[in-house]
């Protein structure tokens, strides 16, 4: 007899020590997170390795002591006769968990324990072990609580999680015991006899490990390499008979196991797996989407399944207004049955719009989960909301209403139709050509972060209705305040651009890869000013960005556009657009840090334009720039380029800018505030966007 400790993930520590009082029924179990412990036979242990689909590890227990000091870990260990434990040609190495006020480092720890055992060979005349952290052959664990620490052998080696069919998985797999747990939260495991449905089954875990319990067959069975394997105190007789009762312990399959994926690959490594498990036979694939799947016939049963997350951002914007749809389509499709879903997305769950009848906290891998179980009765089957009633779909149906007469008077398909119109749904809604962009502000520390997501999913999920749009032409992102060029920065890297069109102009935008999109839509109106102001002038365009003003003046009729931007990437997409426009002529694109090519640059122009961002730091500047500092060098520096009766127009958009008017004076500087022509409509809600002059020099 010894002490055995069982593992399992955190939020299924009562469901294991059930399970292990089914399995053993004669134990006396001690409960703490995460472990069972109790004290039992050798061929318990056993029992626990092949059979428990719920376990992580079993661990068998060689010493207990207290442990104040590095000394006290080594001696414990030490006191160990390791010799009938393992033979020293095998590798070995030591999982050390926990720490207290002497043992602070788990490396350390493991270090010491590591020490002891290699001393304990050498001592006794023998030849030093090896350590082998990937492959051992012997794992030693040591678990530290406080002063109190246990050592011994992990008689599972590698996980148990671990069945050894799964070869192919998704992007965010599901652990194969907090699998089982589910099917076993969910009621399923004591009516076998039902049908089980996963309509989003990703590489099939589900599905498969519901196909093990229905058959009966251990868990445990097809692996070959255990941790006991090279242990000396392995009873090879005990296992083998162990192992011939599981083999004859397998029942037939009395219950219909459906899973069907909207993703045809995934469908395919679903099988792949069920084949490698020896269970293909009895689970019915299908590549269908869940949202037209329905029963078979009109007997009830269980549907359980790990659905899409949204742990990306951007995945939001479609899983929002398909758990909708899928909760509405749940209530008239499948009425009697039981769900239970998995997700740590415990929001997204409730746009399905069903009342929970229980919910659990579990963690699969790293993620704090919640599997959630459903009972689709009574008042689950009613269709629930009115979407024309939400507050933010009426604001933005409202704001459509109110552009309408505007936009007949526009020649652009790119505008804004919402910004922050109500407090509690801090975004912003832009159009460009078929797509729409919504860029959450972040909120600040005071609002409550999961209630912050909570109204973003609102938004997400009105928005289609309001707008009469699929949700795949909804690009979502996060908008911090930004220094410098991080608002340039790229945030995924689909290289994918569209083309819009503005006042005559076409621009290639990119919605997916930058927070910003190539296009400043509040800059339209300075743009058209540009234009107006370029004909017969030879333009410079500061800090071009993606070039789009330098297309303005070129179409209006610019003698020569010079375009001037410290990234080659954006004078690339300069270029480009210029190409889209059929712009050709005496135009120049020119890469360098503004601030030091103003310095030595002698050309002259009639009309400057500069916008430069409010901050940076970057690597390719000589000095660090903040406008509200350093604007009235910029701006002397840019004005010494203008000709007698040149204009020089500035923009910038930090809050709270205050421009330097006496500076300008003293540098023989006119400065006209032009902030109100530069807004446009679309914009006048938040005024200040930006602040624009027009400067000129002193006659």
């Amino acid at each position: 007899m010894s002490m055995i400790h069982v593992t399992t993930s955190k939020g299924l520590d009562t469901l294991l020590d059930d399970e292990i009082h089914a399995l053993l029924p004669d134990v006396t179990t001690k409960m703490s997170p995460g472990c069972i412990s109790f004290e039992g036979t050798l061929e318990d242990a056993y029992t626990l390795c092949l059979w428990s689909r719920l376990a992580n590890r079993v661990l068998w227990q060689l010493a207990e002591g207290k442990v104040n000091d590095a000394e006290d870990l080594y001696q414990l260990a030490a006191d160990i006769d390791w010799s009938m434990q393992f033979k020293t040609d095998s590798r070995f190495m030591v999982q050390f968990n926990g720490t207290n006020r002497a043992i602070q480092h788990t490396q350390f720890g493991a270090q010491k324990t590591k020490d002891a055992i290699v001393d304990h060979f050498s001592e006794n005349g023998a030849s030093r072990p090896s350590i082998d952290t990937k492959q051992p052959d012997i794992s030693v664990f040591v678990r530290l609580r406080r002063e109190q620490c246990q050592i011994g052998i992990d008689l599972s080696g590698r996980s148990l999680h671990q069945r050894h069919y799964r070869e192919a998985q998704g992007d965010a797999p599901l652990k194969e015991h907090v699998a089982a747990a589910m099917l076993m939260r969910s009621g399923w495991t004591e009516n076998k006899t039902l049908p089980l449905v996963d309509p989003m089954c990703g590489s099939g875990t589900i599905a498969i490990e519901a196909a093990l319990i229905a058959t009966n067959v251990a868990p445990g069975l097809n692996r070959e390499v255990w941790g006991f394997s090279y242990w000396l105190q392995h009873n090879a007789n005990s296992w083998l008979r162990l192992r011939e009762a599981a083999l004859n312990a397998k029942t037939e399959c009395e219950c219909k196991i459906l899973a069907s994926d909207s993703d045809k690959r995934l469908v395919i490594k679903a099988k792949k797996n069920a084949d490698n498990a020896g269970v293909f036979s009895l689970i019915q694939f299908s590549h269908r989407d869940a949202l037209q799947l329905t029963p078979a016939d009109t007997e009830s049963g269980f549907i359980v399944s790990n659905p899409p997350y949204g742990e990306r951002l951007s995945e939001l914007a479609q899983l929002v207004p398909l758990f909708t749809q899928w909760g509405k389509h749940l209530k008239q499709e499948w009425s009697g049955w039981h769900v239970s879903l998995l997700s740590s997305n415990r929001d997204l769950l409730r746009t399905l719009k069903l009342r929970a009848d229980k919910e659990y906290a579990v963690m699969n891998g790293k993620l704090e989960c919640k599997l959630v179980n459903y009972a689709l009765v009574g008042d689950n089957l009613e269709i629930i909301g009115n979407d024309a009633e939400h507050p933010f779909s009426n604001r933005l149906k409202k704001n459509i209403k109110r552009l309408k007469p505007w936009l007949k008077t526009q020649d652009t398909e790119c505008y804004r139709i919402y910004d922050a119109d109500l407090p509690e749904y801090n975004v912003a809604v832009d159009r460009y050509g078929d797509y729409y962009v919504v860029q959450e502000y972040a909120p600040p520390k005071t609002i409550d972060e999961q209630k912050a997501r909570r109204r973003l999913q609102d938004v997400l999920l009105y928005l289609p209705a309001a707008l009469g749009i699929n949700t795949d032409k909804i690009v979502l992102k996060v908008r911090e305040q930004q220094k410098g060029k991080a608002q340039y920065e790229k945030v995924s890297q689909t290289e994918k651009r569209i083309t819009v069109r503005e006042n005559g102009a076409r621009f290639l935008v990119n919605l997916w890869d930058y927070l910003d999109t190539g296009l400043f839509l509040d800059h339209r109106e300075t743009r058209q000013i540009i234009k107006k102001e370029a004909k017969n002038k030879d333009v410079l365009n500061l800090f071009s960005y993606t070039g789009s003003v330098s297309v303005m003046a070129a179409l209006g009729g610019a003698r020569s556009v010079t375009t001037v931007d410290m990234s080659n990437t954006y004078l690339q997409w300069a270029k480009d657009n210029f190409r889209e426009n059929h712009i050709t002529g005496p135009h120049a694109f020119i890469q360098a840090d503004c601030l030091s090519w103003l310095k030595s640059h002698k050309g002259k122009y009639g009309l400057v334009f500069v916008d430069p961002p409010s901050f940076s730091n970057s690597k390719r500047m000589q000095t660090t720039w903040d406008v509200q500092r350093d604007h009235l060098s910029l701006l002397v520096n840019a004005a010494a380029c203008l000709n007698e009766e040149g204009t020089l127009m500035f923009s910038n958009n930090k809050r709270g800018f205050k421009l330097d008017v006496n500076g300008l004076q003293q540098a023989g500087l006119i400065a006209t505030e032009i902030t109100e022509q530069t807004i446009p409509e679309d914009y006048k809600r938040r005024g200040n966007i930006h602040k624009c002059w027009s400067i000129t020099r002193a006659h």
